[in-house]
């Protein structure tokens, strides 16, 4: 099987630290995979708050993640600061796709590459819905 390849944007939206816990080392010595999954799920939530977002609330709708990819580059330690870049892209009718580039915030070294996709979900009615025209507009207009 082929390994997997993000391609990466050039420039992000956003960008946070957040720690590496020892809860997020597995009997390897480093950062596990779940743990990455749960970084870029925090990120995710932080980058959204910045434009006064949630997960649930996004122009009245929430989202939910479709799939996700991500791909190790190097490890992160107990202690170490991760710098999380966030951004978005990919857009379609129904959603978009999130870009995380995970670095270690001391050595600048490149820890992970990550992507998740999402599409719009009306909870209520428990279906797939449009990407709100005022998100989708949002965002294009701050990653160009």
């Amino acid at each position: 099987m082929p390994r997997i390849k993000i391609d990466m944007p050039d420039n992000y939206l956003f960008s946070t630290e957040i720690p590496v816990r020892i809860s997020d080392i597995n009997y390897g010595g480093h950062l596990s995979n779940d743990a990455v999954l749960s970084i870029i799920h925090e990120a995710r939530i932080r980058f959204l708050n910045q434009y006064h977002y949630s997960e649930m609330d996004v122009e009245g709708l929430g989202i939910i993640m479709t799939d996700s990819a991500i791909v190790y580059k190097a490890e992160g330690f107990h202690g170490d600061q991760i710098q999380i870049d966030v951004t978005v892209g990919d857009f379609n009718k129904y959603g978009c796709d999130f870009f995380y580039l995970l670095s270690n915030k001391k050595t600048a070294v490149e820890i992970a590459h990550a992507k998740t996709g999402i599409v719009f979900f009306d909870y209520q009615e428990r279906k797939v819905v449009h990407i709100p025209d005022q998100f989708r507009d949002a965002m294009m207009k701050v990653t160009k």
